[in-house]
């Protein structure tokens, strides 16, 4: 019997259509999975299990039970409140390629990017330099004025370190871009294969389970537990989610990668006695997903348990991710921080933080500037 034209141009069409988003999926933006003797390596974590990471402590990624199709739904229909600056987010382009590297210093790149200096070494974290965060350029936008840097401002880097594979984390532009001016990469178990897709050679790659340590000359790089997921695609948690401690002889940094609130922050105090600075997540948050990312005061609370002497908040103040209005996590932290044993500090985009001045200043519970508020007038 002959098949109607009508079946075959539905037929065809279905197909071109699966066939696009196929070639999508498996576009190098995409990474690439573990396999092989690397998967093998990955299996005899104590983490890992039934095809997949674990965290800790027994971790729903959405707690009210709607999975990821009705989360997508969701995204869909729900209002977000306030979700973009009224006017461009302050900034400041410091020359990074000429600062002294003998000085100790951080300056944050927007969201969770962070260019450190310290012990001499030049040290950057999870870089997102682009102009949005997901696979789509019309998705999760940079708020006007707060993508100033591009790779080329940035100098030799000694130290790479990938938190874990989100695109707000791990950015395919923004690392094929620089891979010729890094020397070196730390990233939790799984995460190299996207990398070694982009060109980065295995020989600079260090892939680290939790509790894991890496030495760089007089730097020593720990592996730290972080309660969270990874994933850049439909295929979920087949590689690991990691903070880092960054240690040199004078000072200790601590980043938390995306994480929510855990045990794990109490146990790297005692494990490591005090931070000269903690980098914690305080953005992107919502009830519903309350397991895997902090609330502001739960923030505050981490940086007790790390007996830090500075906290200077990340994942936020660049993209609108969660529902939350974009300064709510600076209000309700600076609220949270108030009498505590450390200081606050929330510098502009850009903005050098010298680690001795910060650390020698007495004024605590208020942060160097609450930018927010300038925008809040506009």
């Amino acid at each position: 019997m002959k098949t109607p034209w009508k079946r075959i141009v539905v037929l065809l069409t279905l197909g071109t259509v699966a066939l696009g988003v196929w070639l999508f999926l498996n576009s190098p933006q995409f990474g690439a999975l573990p396999k092989g003797a690397h998967l093998e390596r990955i299996q005899k974590s104590p983490h890992y299990g039934d095809g997949s990471f674990h965290n800790l402590l027994p971790t729903q990624t959405l707690t009210d039970g709607s999975g990821f199709i009705g989360a997508l739904l969701q995204s869909f229909f729900l209002k977000k409140d306030n979700p973009v600056p009224p006017g461009p987010v302050p900034a400041v382009k410091t020359s990074l390629k000429s600062l002294n590297r003998d000085t100790d210093i951080v300056i944050w790149l927007g969201h969770s990017s962070f260019f450190i200096q310290l012990g001499g070494k030049r040290i950057l974290i999870d870089p997102v330099l682009s102009d949005h965060a997901a696979p789509v350029s019309f998705s999760t936008r940079a708020f006007p004025g707060s993508n100033p840097y591009t790779p080329n401002d940035l100098p030799e880097i000694d130290a790479l370190l990938i938190s874990h594979d989100h695109w707000d984390h791990l950015d395919y532009p923004t690392l094929t871009a620089l891979r010729p001016h890094i020397r070196q990469v730390f990233c939790g178990l799984g995460v190299g294969a996207h990398l070694q897709r982009w060109g980065f050679a295995e020989s600079i790659i260090h892939e680290g389970d939790w509790g894991a340590r890496e030495t760089l000359d007089d730097l020593t790089i720990y592996f730290t537990p972080a309660r969270h997921f990874s994933g850049r695609s439909l295929t979920r948690d087949k590689t690991l989610w990691v903070g880092f401690v960054v240690e040199s002889p004078q000072r200790r940094i601590f980043y938390s990668g995306d994480s929510g609130y855990s045990p794990h922050f109490a146990n790297l105090g005692k494990q490591f006695g005090r931070f000269d600075l903690a980098l914690l997540e305080c953005g992107q948050y919502d009830k519903r997903w309350s397991l895997i990312h902090m609330m502001p005061e739960e923030t505050a609370k981490a940086a007790d348990d790390l007996h830090a002497a500075i906290l200077l908040p990340a994942h936020s103040g660049k993209f609108s991710i969660a529902y939350h209005s974009w300064d709510e996590p600076y209000r309700r932290l600076t609220a949270a921080s108030l009498d505590k044993n450390w200081r606050l500090v929330t510098p502009i985009i850009g903005e050098p933080l010298i680690l001795s001045t910060t650390l020698e200043a007495n004024t605590k519970g208020n942060p160097v500037s609450r930018w927010w508020n300038s925008l809040q007038s506009q």
